[in-house]
């Protein structure tokens, strides 16, 4: 059975909630197809201490706009802030808590917020996983099929998951990991030669037998060379879940040792602490009703899952299934560790042990998160590329000209590896609050769409064409939702030209972008990057 649409929006992400939204507001027969049971990506799975106004030397609310702005003022509605988030955006203050929230809250909001449009058709499938599961003439998608037996045919299509599940589908090209630091002439890219953010700071032995090489490494750190600085590779930053852990009482549930734990796998963090090493604790981050917000990188040994989550951009359901399984097993036995192991000092024990799930979060999976936070998977490669310089204050290239959004965010990437290097365990790939200085940029409309020998009627609001260090200013959540309002837009413009007379299909490459752009602000979208202000360096230092 064949259903025809004008837009069809293919993700559960942000970015494809925004699409959904603005695409239906704008009366195009639209679908949301959803992978996922839960529509709202990672910011419903524990991502609640957003990424705004959260960082020293920066205030990058004054990036938010649109849809994204609409979410929070819906969110400060809920929490009874609205005045003091309306003060915050007329004043340009930097309140960072005023943008926080819980995800089960947000979930609800985002429930609601769709069920205003009743015309806005919702599917929850997958695309099949064969190569009919797009349907192609020459250059134009015409139609996908999904795992519950539908065929979706549509006008235009948007991939707003975060692995580019569509594009790969639909034979669009992509690539996954980091390029060397000679493909696009990056400092940052590739193997990093000084990794310094939550890097060891005391020597840990990585044998298993200290000492002795043949014994084998221990659980958690690869085998793999380190390499040669700068060369690329199809490692990825390191996943985390975003864990919401809370201490009221009448809210939680007691910290439990997973099915399956094995207490090997945490020798590494033993060793750690033998060697002086310090632990962390949860702390608030600011989110109502007293919920922490692991984000996976608050330490040298944290919730990011170095290594772990390689497979998932272009793994099936099966696998990316059994990895959700792996890392679900790893973290929850970690937490188990941290609060319950004898290696670890009572005082560090007894602050994890007076933490617990929190039972009004993730009701249908034991109160813990449904997904893991895929920070880095497939990105579009198309005739324009975010790359590091797009990024550079010193040594950038000029501002593009046809921005749809702003990024207003450090060319952020977590580890990729947990390795050896000269005999001891070290992580290396980070890439944060380097002497690198970056800069907010406009996010080009051309990052959104593919070379047009490939696809004329596809875009991406959530896989944008860049590179790795690239791709780590473009996403963040807000952004990703100024992405799919752009996205939507776009389509709509396509359409109304070929309403006007023209039969043919517009390609999205083709739209008009004058036309785009001022639609774009008169929805309140925030387009140019010289408004918003810069980060100050100097605060680093101080």
């Amino acid at each position: 059975m064949m259903t025809k649409f004008d837009i069809a929006v293919y993700g559960s992400t942000s970015g494809a909630v925004a699409a959904a939204i603005q695409a239906t507001r704008l009366g195009r027969k639209t679908v949301l197809i959803s992978p996922d049971e839960h529509i709202g990506g990672i910011q419903i799975e524990g991502l609640g201490s957003t990424d705004i106004d959260n960082q020293v030397e920066f205030q990058n609310s004054t990036a938010v706009g649109g849809l994204a702005l609409e979410l929070h003022r819906r969110l400060s509605k809920h929490y009874g802030r609205t005045e003091q988030l309306e003060e915050v955006i007329s004043k340009r203050l930097k309140v960072p808590e005023v943008w926080k929230f819980e995800s089960s809250v947000l979930e609800r909001i985002i429930a609601d917020w769709l069920a205003e449009y009743p015309s806005l058709a919702i599917i929850k499938a997958s695309l099949i996983e064969h190569p009919s599961a797009v349907t192609k003439d020459g250059p134009i998608v015409t139609s996908v099929q999904l795992t519950n037996g539908q065929t979706i045919s549509a006008q235009y299509f948007i991939d707003a998951t975060y692995e580019g599940d569509l594009l790969a589908a639909a034979g669009i090209t992509t690539t996954v990991g980091r390029e060397p630091s000679s493909q696009y002439d990056e400092s940052l890219a590739g193997v990093r030669s000084d990794t310094r953010y939550t890097q060891f700071d005391v020597p840990v032995d990585p044998y298993r037998i200290p000492g002795d090489l043949s014994s084998g490494l221990l659980y958690g750190i690869s085998s793999e060379p380190f390499g040669e600085p700068g060369s690329g590779d199809q490692h990825l930053q390191a996943y985390s879940y975003r864990l919401p852990l809370t201490d009221i009482e009448s809210n939680k549930i007691a910290l439990q040792k997973p099915e399956g734990y094995d207490e090997s796998h945490y020798e590494l963090h033993r060793r750690y602490i033998q060697a002086g090493g310090q632990l962390y604790t949860p702390r608030f981050r600011g989110i109502p009703n007293r919920k922490t917000d692991l984000i996976g990188s608050e330490a040298v040994l944290a919730t990011d899952l170095l290594g772990m989550n390689d497979d998932w951009p272009t793994a099936n359901r099966a696998r990316r299934q059994e990895i959700l399984e792996e890392t679900t097993r790893f973290t929850k036995g970690l937490i188990w560790f941290f609060a319950n192991d004898e290696a670890v000092p009572t005082s560090l024990r007894n602050e994890w042990s007076r933490f617990g799930y929190c039972l009004d979060e993730f009701p249908d999976n034991n109160h813990f998160p449904r997904r893991l936070y895929v920070r880095d998977a497939r990105r579009l490669v198309s005739d324009y590329i975010i790359t590091q310089h797009t990024a550079s204050e010193h040594d950038g290239e000029e501002p593009d000209p046809y921005p749809v959004a702003v990024a207003y965010w450090p060319t952020d990437t977590h580890c990729a590896r947990r390795v050896v290097r000269n005999g001891l365990a070290h992580n290396e790939g980070f890439v944060f609050k380097e002497k690198h200085e970056w800069r907010p940029f406009g996010i080009s409309y051309r990052a959104l769409v593919p070379k047009a020998g490939e696809a004329v009627n596809v875009l991406t609001a959530t896989c944008p064409s860049s590179s790795h260090v690239g791709y780590g200013a473009v996403r963040i959540e807000h952004q990703f939702y100024a992405l799919g309002q752009a996205c939507a837009n776009a389509c709509d413009i396509a359409l109304d030209t070929m309403g006007s007379g023209d039969s043919s299909l517009v390609k999205v490459q083709d739209v008009p972008y004058a036309v785009l752009r001022e639609r774009l602000l008169a929805q309140g979208a925030v387009l140019d990057a010289s408004l918003v202000g810069k980060p100050d360096f100097s605060l680093l230092h101080g």
